[in-house]
C-alpha cells in the first residue's frame, strides 16, 4: 500500500495489535518514557508509517465478520424473496423490452462501427491499454516517493471520490485513475463514431454516461476504500443493515427497487409538508381545486390558478412556509387556487389530455368564477402541467373561452426538438414497450417515471443513495425536497400514451397538429401574455428547448431564465437570496446569442414576475373567502387527493 506519513496514534496503533512500540523494540529495558534511542533506522519509521496506513484495512475480528456475513447472505435472501414473489404470483410481469434491451441495441449500433474497420476497432483498443499501462507506470513511481502526473486530476472535485485515499493509497489511486481514463475513452467513442443518427448517438451518450456511473469504483466495497474502511471497522455490521434496507426497499416497491433517498418517517403531506392553510372547494373525478385563505386586506382582482404536473405532487409549490411559493402568493395579495391531480389507477386508464384539459383546467376555471365572479384569471403551468395548459389554451381560443387572461409556463416545453435525455426513452419501440406495460393494468406505475427522472443525474439521485443505503448501512437524512420526489405518483394510460407520441414522438403541439376534442390546434391562436419561465441547469425542460418555444404562441412572450434546475430554479424564495435570474429581448434567434446579451439579476425572480402579473392588471378588490359563501367546502387542504401513496 501506499506511504502515508502519519505518526499520531502509532504507539496506539500498534499497541492494539499486540505489538511492541519503536520504544520497546529499540530499548526493552528503556524506563525512560519513551525517548529516542539512537541507531532508530529509517526504514524502521517507514515500516511502521506503511503498517499504520495498511491497518484500517486488516479485519480484527474474523469471527464476527464471518457471522455478520451470514446475516447479510441471509437478507439477501429475503431480497430476492422479495424481487421473485411478486413475479411468480403474477402480480409483476416484466417486459422483454425496456431501457435495458434498448441499450443493448444501442451499443449493438455503436460497436458496428468500430469493428467494421480492424484497423480502427485496434487502435481505439490500443489507445485505452496504453492509458493503463501508464497509469500503472505512474503508480509504480508514485510508490517509489516521485512526483507523477494524474490523468484524472480533472475529476478530482468529484464528491464520490472525496477520501484522501482515492488520491493518496496506490491501489484506490490507480481505481480512480483508470475509470475516469476508461470514462472519457468510453465517451470518444460515441463522439467519433461517424454515420450514427443523432437519436443513436443521443441515445449512445446517455447510456454510456449510466453505464459509467454503474461501474464506477466507489459503488462497490472493494473499491470504495471509504466503504471498506468501515466495512472493517465494523466487521460488516454495516452490510447486514445495508442489505436488510434492501430487502424492505424491494418489498415496498413491490418486487421493484424503490430507493430510499430521504427518512420517511419524518415527514407526513399535511402534518409539516403542505401547511399553507386554505380548503378544498370542489372535486371531479380527476381533480380537487383547492383555493388557500388570504393573508393580506385585499387582493388582486384576478385570481390565480396553478396547474401543477400529475407525473409530481403539487406540494413542491408548498413544502414548507419558508419554501413555499404558494404562501408566498398569498402574502403578495393573489386568491391561489390549485388543481390536486388525483393518483390515478385503473378507473382512470382512458383519461386523457382532453379529460384533463375538460375535467382538470375547465373543471377548476368554473370552480374560480362560482367562488368568486371573476371571468379573468391569471394562470400558471408547471412542467407538463404547463404543456396541458398552453394546449388547452389553444383549445379555449378556439372555443372563445377567454377567462384565462394570462398564462405563466414554469419550465414548460411546448416544442420538443432540444427536449433532453428523456428523448432517450420516447422512440416508437419504447413507447410501445411503455404501452404494453400499462395495457394490462390501465396506468404507469410511479416508480417508473421516478427511476427514468433519477437517471438523468443518476451520480447524484442514484448511486450515492446505493452506497449510503445498502453499503454502508446508513438511513439517508431527511430532507423534505428528496421526500418529495420519492412520493411518486401513477400515469393513466391513455393520458401518458397521449404526451409521450404527441410531444416526444411526434412534436404535434408546436407544429399545429394536436387534435383534441376532434379540434386540431394551433399556439398562435394564443394570444394572450406569456411569461416563459426556463432553469439554466434544467436536465428535464433544458432551457434552450423552453425559449426555442416561445416563437409558437401568437401573443407577446417574456422569456425569463433562472439560474439552477427544474426544482431548485422555480422553488427559489426571495429571502433565500440564492442564485440569479436573467431577462432580455424578445426570445426569436438564437439561443446563445440571446444569453450573451442578457442581463443577470441576483436572487430569485419571483419578484420580477408578480411585477410582471401587476402590469397585466393591478385592480385590488376585497380579500376572499375560500368558497366565496357559495361553494360548501369538502376538506382541509392540502386535501386528500395529494395524500394518496401508491
Amino acid at each position: 500500500m501506499a506511504e502515508k506519513k502519519d505518526p499520531t496514534g502509532q504507539d496506539e496503533a500498534m499497541t492494539a495489535r499486540g505489538s511492541k512500540s519503536p520504544q520497546e523494540k529499540n530499548n526493552p529495558s528503556d524506563k525512560s518514557g519513551g525517548k529516542k534511542t539512537p541507531g532508530k533506522s529509517k526504514n524502521e519509521f517507514e515500516d511502521l508509517a506503511n503498517m499504520s496506513a495498511i491497518e484500517p484495512f486488516v479485519i480484527k475480528d474474523p469471527e464476527a465478520m464471518a457471522r455478520n456475513m451470514a446475516h447479510v447472505m441471509e437478507h439477501l435472501g429475503k431480497a430476492a424473496s422479495a424481487w421473485v414473489t411478486p413475479r411468480e404470483t403474477g402480480e409483476k410481469k416484466d417486459s422483454l423490452s425496456g431501457p435495458a434491451t434498448d441499450m443493448v441495441k444501442t451499443f449493438s449500433k455503436l460497436s458496428e462501427y468500430w469493428l467494421s474497420d480492424p484497423k480502427r476497432a485496434i487502435e481505439a483498443q490500443t489507445h485505452l491499454l496504453s492509458s493503463y499501462f501508464n497509469i500503472w507506470s505512474n503508480s509504480v513511481r508514485k510508490f517509489s516517493g516521485e512526483e507523477v502526473e494524474d490523468p484524472a486530476a480533472g475529476h478530482l472535485s468529484d464528491k464520490r471520490f472525496k477520501d484522501e485515499d482515492w488520491q493518496d493509497n496506490a491501489f484506490f489511486s490507480f481505481m480512480r485513475q483508470a475509470y475516469w481514463v476508461t470514462a472519457d475513452w468510453a465517451d470518444k467513442l460515441v463522439t467519433d463514431a461517424d454515420g450514427l443518427d443523432e437519436h443513436t448517438r443521443h441515445k449512445a451518450e446517455f447510456y454510456v454516461k449510466q453505464l459509467m456511473s454503474a461501474l464506477s469504483p466507489a459503488n462497490f466495497i472493494l473499491t470504495n476504500p471509504e466503504v471498506y474502511k468501515e466495512t472493517v471497522a465494523e466487521n460488516g455490521e454495516n452490510l447486514v443493515r445495508g442489505m436488510r434496507m434492501l430487502a424492505e426497499d424491494i418489498e415496498a416497491g413491490r418486487g421493484d427497487l424503490r430507493i430510499r433517498q430521504s427518512d420517511k418517517g419524518t415527514f407526513a403531506v399535511g402534518k409539516n409538508l403542505a401547511l399553507t392553510p386554505g380548503k378544498v372547494v370542489a372535486q371531479s373525478d380527476i381533480c380537487q381545486v383547492v383555493q388557500y385563505d388570504a393573508s393580506t386586506e385585499s387582493v388582486l382582482k384576478r385570481p390565480l390558478l396553478i396547474c401543477p404536473p400529475w407525473i409530481n405532487k403539487f406540494y413542491i409549490l408548498d413544502l414548507n412556509p419558508q419554501k413555499s411559493f404558494i404562501k408566498w402568493a398569498v402574502d403578495q395579495g393573489h386568491t391561489v387556487f390549485v388543481i390536486s391531480w388525483i393518483n390515478p389507477d385503473e378507473r382512470h386508464a382512458d383519461k386523457g389530455w382532453s379529460a384533463y384539459a375538460r375535467e382538470g383546467i375547465g373543471f377548476a376555471l368554473d370552480t374560480i368564477e362560482k367562488a368568486t365572479g371573476e371571468k379573468e384569471i391569471n394562470a400558471i403551468g408547471y412542467c407538463v402541467g404547463g404543456t396541458l395548459l398552453a394546449a388547452a389554451l389553444a383549445l379555449f381560443a378556439q372555443e372563445g373561452d377567454n377567462r384565462i387572461a394570462s398564462a405563466t409556463l414554469f419550465t414548460t416545453q411546448v416544442d420538443f426538438v432540444h427536449a433532453g435525455d428523456l428523448m432517450v426513452f420516447a422512440d416508437a419501440e419504447n413507447i410501445d414497450s411503455i404501452e404494453e406495460n400499462m395495457k394490462g393494468r390501465g396506468y404507469l406505475d410511479g416508480s417508473k417515471m421516478a427511476t427514468a427522472f433519477n437517471m438523468l443525474r443518476s451520480s447524484e439521485l442514484i448511486w450515492p443513495y446505493v452506497v449510503n443505503n445498502y453499503l454502508k448501512g446508513k438511513e439517508p437524512m431527511p430532507f423534505d425536497l428528496l421526500y418529495w420526489n420519492s412520493d411518486a405518483t401513477r400515469m393513466p394510460a391513455a393520458n401518458h400514451s397521449f404526451y409521450l407520441r404527441n410531444c416526444y414522438m411526434e412534436n404535434n403541439l408546436s407544429n399545429g397538429r394536436m387534435v383534441l376534442d376532434g379540434k386540431t390546434l394551433s399556439l398562435k391562436d394564443v394570444k394572450i401574455p406569456i411569461y416563459n419561465l426556463a432553469a439554466r441547469e434544467d436536465h428535464i425542460a433544458p432551457a434552450q428547448s423552453v425559449f426555442e418555444g416561445c416563437r409558437f404562441f401568437g401573443g407577446k412572450v417574456t422569456y425569463v431564465m433562472s439560474g439552477s434546475g427544474h426544482i431548485a430554479g422555480v422553488v427559489n424564495p426571495p429571502d433565500k437570496k440564492k442564485y440569479q435570474y436573467w431577462t432580455g429581448t424578445k426570445p426569436q434567434g438564437d439561443f446563445a446569442a440571446w444569453v450573451s446579451k442578457a442581463k443577470e439579476h441576483p436572487g430569485s425572480w419571483w419578484p420580477h414576475w408578480h411585477e410582471w402579473i401587476k402590469k397585466q392588471d393591478k385592480k385590488m378588490v376585497e380579500a376572499r373567502i375560500p368558497g366565496g359563501g357559495k361553494l360548501n367546502a369538502i376538506e382541509d387542504a392540502p386535501g386528500s387527493f395529494v395524500k394518496i401513496r401508491v
